[in-house]
């Protein structure tokens, strides 16, 4: 733990897996202020999932970031309890999708870093408790999925999302994280634990796994209290 969590503050990948019993994936996770388009290029071809930018629930009220379940609820095709087979008591995190106003398409590996670097301002803004203008950044519908941690962070959801927003926080770095699932040309799933392992090796990068930080988690809010 201590050597990923200075690789995020490095600006480095890290790959963090989740649990056995969950969704039994592994992602690239990055400090969003440090990603280039290079470490875009990276995620969508050693990585091949959904790249994403997860955001601190604290940064994700004061900018005005719905559930993506609220939002659509509206016109009766948001998910509905029990929907997610890996999480049923809880709803997925997903927010917006967006575009920095100043990216052509927005899915170009350079307007996607844009977007990122972008998304990580704003968050440090409000978590700052700064002047924050996300609305006039951002234009949306975009290509940067957005995703929101759960209130209480992993006290409450165990998710990719929580578990990268959750290590940003032990680090004390801006909480946005971009992430992204690596994937088995092979077999059509998720990469296997041991794959991840080997191009962890391969590639110089920390693994983690959701009870490593679960545990660093608790041990820091017992300090606290």
């Amino acid at each position: 733990m201590d050597k990923a969590l200075a690789a995020l503050r490095d600006g480095k990948f890290i790959l963090l897996y989740d649990f056995d019993d969950r969704e039994k994936e592994t992602d690239f996770a990055i400090r969003s202020d440090a990603v280039t388009f290079e470490h875009i290029r990276q995620m969508r071809k050693d990585g091949g999932g959904l790249i994403c930018t997860a955001v601190h629930p604290t940064a994700a009220k004061r900018l005005g970031l719905p559930f993506a379940s609220d939002a659509l609820r509206a016109i009766a095709v948001a998910e509905r309890e029990g929907d997610i087979p890996y999480d049923r008591k809880n709803h997925s995190s997903f927010s917006l999708w967006v575009n920095h106003r100043n990216t052509f398409t927005g899915i170009t590996d350079r307007d996607r870093a844009l977007t990122v670097n972008a998304i990580a301002e704003q968050v440090q803004h409000a978590m700052n408790g700064g002047t924050v203008n996300f609305h006039e950044v951002f234009r949306t519908p975009g290509h940067m999925a957005l995703l929101r941690a759960a209130d209480g962070l992993l006290d409450v959801r165990r998710g990719q999302t929580e578990l990268s927003v959750a290590m940003a926080d032990m680090a004390g770095i801006t909480p946005s994280i971009t992430i992204c699932e690596m994937l088995d040309d092979e077999t059509g799933y998720a990469l296997s634990k041991e794959d991840a392992k080997k191009y962890a090796k391969k590639h110089g990068l920390e693994f983690v796994e959701g009870p490593d930080v679960l545990e660093r988690w608790e041990q820091q809010k017992a300090a606290r209290t």
